[in-house]
């Protein structure tokens, strides 16, 4: 019992951090119909540039995630605004090829900034442990539940309260109406990049906090795709229900099974997806007419 309550909080907390990372994911492609392959390296910088503001910059780290936070916004925006804003119009996988650039180019500019030493993060979650239905869990996997639900449910005021949250879910639903009505498509698109960006800033300080800081994260952000395949590309609610499933998955199939296997099954799992519900389990189902 022990062991199982052990890996369902292992689960959980990982699969959290994955919703929140799959959320800016869901975020671009709900607006802009991009597919964004660098959202694991979004992660990572988020995760190295809080570590460099505390350690060397000697700052506080709520100032320090701010720091990053805005590095993130502002990152997004650039990506958006000078890489792919002249490809709209183009074929889909001309966009998706730059994201993948994208990717190769942020992961190696962290190499030559940071080097590939992994760093100890910042200890500001308690690290220490608490019994709960008689085990032993980390209490930093608890926080990470706790602050992701905190951010999720931040993340679902903005779409339904703020002006600038209806205005991202009207270009989503309808690029031309939104137009119609006075919306600047361009403003939603750079927009859903900040947001994607602050969302795995958000999510990289979190597994940092837990992992310590490393490529490891970019590694982890690949588990992305399993969960908005999961979910569906489209559905905020699938990007969370997928991170809790594949979370859940990787850490039963790993303390369960072993031998690796745990790296392998959420891909396992996108393939039996797309045979079984391409569009995901919330995704929207598309018909066109030719």
């Amino acid at each position: 019992m022990a062991t199982f309550v052990q890996l369902t909080v292992t689960g959980l907390s990982n699969g959290a951090i994955l919703a929140l990372a799959a959320l800016g994911f869901v975020l671009i492609y709900k607006s802009s119909s991009v597919i964004n392959f660098a959202q694991g390296q979004f992660l990572l910088i988020g995760a190295y540039v809080v570590w460099a503001l505390t350690v060397e910059a000697k700052l506080h780290w709520a100032v320090a995630v701010l720091g990053a936070v805005l590095v993130a916004i502002a990152l997004g925006i650039v990506v958006e605004r000078l890489i792919l804003r002249p490809l709209v119009g183009q074929p889909i996988i001309s966009v998706i090829m730059v994201t993948i650039g994208l990717s190769q180019v942020l992961g190696a500019l962290v190499l030559i900034i940071w080097g590939t030493t992994p760093r100890a993060f910042p200890e500001f979650i308690p690290s220490s442990s608490v019994d709960l239905l008689g085990a032993q869990v980390g209490a930093s996997r608890l926080w990470a539940l706790g602050l992701v639900a905190v951010a999720l449910v931040a993340f679902a005021l903005f779409f339904t309260r703020s002006r600038h949250g209806i205005a991202m879910r009207a270009v989503a639903d309808d690029q031309q109406a939104a137009l119609a009505m006075g919306i600047s498509v361009r403003r939603v698109f750079a927009l859903a990049w900040a947001l994607a960006g602050v969302s795995a800033v958000v999510g990289g300080v979190l597994l940092a906090n837990l992992v310590g800081v490393s490529g490891e994260i970019s590694g982890f952000g690949l588990l992305v795709f399993p969960v908005v395949i999961l979910g569906g590309l489209d559905s905020v609610l699938g990007a969370v229900v997928g991170g809790a499933l594949i979370g859940l998955l990787t850490a039963y199939t790993g303390g369960y099974v072993g031998g690796g296997l745990e790296t392998v099954i959420p891909y396992v799992a996108l393939v039996l997806i797309l045979l079984v519900k391409p569009y995901g389990l919330f995704g929207q189902v598309r018909i066109e007419r030719v």
